[in-house]
Parts: C-alpha cells; structure tokens; sequence
C-alpha cells in the first residue's frame, strides 16, 4: 500500500520555534480590542480573529525575528481587519443593488403585510372552526370541491348522486358555512 505525500497546504510553514498557540492566547486580549476598535462591529471579531489564527499559522509572509511577534500580529490583525471590511462593503453593495433592483412598489405581494398575515392567519382558524361546526356531510362536500378542485361532474360520479344532487347539496353546505362563519363573527350577518 503506498501512501500519499501531503498536499502542499498540510505541509505546516517553519515557525521559527514559535509556540502560536501560546502566542495567541498572550495577545489575544490587545488584538480583540484593535479589531474591535477597526470594525465597530463586536459580532465580527470572532471572525476576524478567527483568520488572524488561521494567517499566523499558514504565514504566507513568515516573521522573520521571534522576538517580534506583537508587531508581527498587530500588521497581520489590520490586514485581516481591512480584508473584513473589504468583505463586507461588497456584501452591503451586493445587497443594495438586489434591494433596489428588486423594490417592491405598493401594488406588489411579494412581501406581506405582516397584519395582513396575522388577519388572514385568523381568519383560517375561524373557517377552520366553522368547518369543524357543520355536520360531516356538509364539510366533506365542500373540502372535496375546494380543496380538492373536484368539478359537479366529477362530484356526481365519485359520490354517486346525480349532478343537480351536487348543486343542492353545495347551495345548502355554502349556506351553513356562512351561517358559521356569521356566527363566529367572521363575515357580517348583512352579508349573510
């Protein structure tokens, strides 16, 4: 069985003999406070210390003197500080130009109402209720016709009764369910 080298990006870099662990966690405190400080933004310094991590152990611009690590991360927590903000004004332009390509005007129903959401959302649970009210013969016409789409032709053949039988009994269960609903204060009993 023959193995594989390592890829180059598992090669670890020569780190001079610095412990970067220790040496994070020594300058982890300051260096929040420097990204904090850059971005205003306290949400994104864990991400932003996070890539600082990540370059201090990739070091693609290797420290050269040990002793120098402080500045060494500073300029490497501005980088990644910068490279962030980059990041995120493309993001923000990004969506700008999503937001005003794609503004809803006020005819548009694409974003509800959130009252309206909440009216319609009760006015479900009233038919719903209603529905529950009506006797089962009642309910299961009118489910089968709209919930299900069923034409009076295909009522009348599944159900087996003629299709003046379907009229009547539709005309009498819509008749019921507004009687419920005119009960239940959902539709006003004028319009009943």
């Amino acid at each position: 069985m023959s193995t594989s080298a390592p890829r180059p990006e598992e090669v670890p870099a020569d780190t001079s003999g610095v412990d970067w662990s220790a040496a994070l966690a020594a300058h982890d405190r300051w260096l929040r406070l420097v990204v904090r400080a850059r971005l205003g933004e306290p949400q994104a310094v864990d991400e932003v210390m996070q890539e600082v991590a990540l370059a201090a152990v990739r070091q693609k611009s290797p420290i050269a003197d040990a002793a120098k690590v402080a500045p060494w991360l500073y300029r490497l927590a501005v980088r990644q500080s910068l490279l962030f903000r980059r990041k995120q004004g493309r993001r923000r332009r990004l969506v700008d130009r999503y937001a005003t390509k794609f503004r809803p005007r006020e005819d548009n129903g694409r974003e509800p109402d959130p009252l309206g959401w909440l009216l319609a959302e009760e006015r479900r649970r009233q038919v719903r209720r209603a529905m529950d009210r009506l006797p089962g013969r009642d309910a299961e016409i009118l489910m089968l016709k709209y919930n299900e789409e069923w034409s009076y032709h295909a009522l009348a053949e599944r159900l087996g009764i003629s299709h003046s039988a379907v009229e009547a009994r539709l005309h009498r269960a819509r008749a019921r369910l507004r009687a419920e609903l005119a009960a239940l204060d959902v539709i006003s009993a004028e319009l009943y």
